[in-house]
């Protein structure tokens, strides 16, 4: 009967307070990784969304966007050969070299 009892008891509130805890920890963990990934996003590609939020602006205006859908696509050309100009082993032949 004990073992029954000690299960059906219930828990202490420093307990529930500790699980509560221990989940907005890492709901603030998660927040802040997706923060830091659209931070970076935002730096890679932020001429392209400057230039076609720009456009957009323009178009929903009635004026020509035409100048800064060219910015935009000249912008997203640079990012791409940016992008095919570094790998993974860019940056480990940098830490290679410096251990020498």
């Amino acid at each position: 009967m004990s073992v029954q009892s000690s299960k059906l008891k219930p828990k202490l509130p420093s307990q529930l307070k500790r699980q509560a805890g221990q989940g907005m920890t890492e709901y603030i963990i998660i927040v802040a990784l997706v923060a830091v990934a659209a931070i970076a996003v935002y730096q890679y590609l932020g001429q392209v969304l400057r230039a076609q939020t720009a456009a957009v602006a323009k178009e929903l205006a009635g004026e020509d966007g035409t100048q800064q859908s060219r910015a935009a696509q000249s912008a997203a050309e640079s990012a791409a050969t940016q992008a095919a100009a570094k790998s993974l082993k860019d940056f480990t032949g940098q830490s290679q070299g410096a251990a020498r």
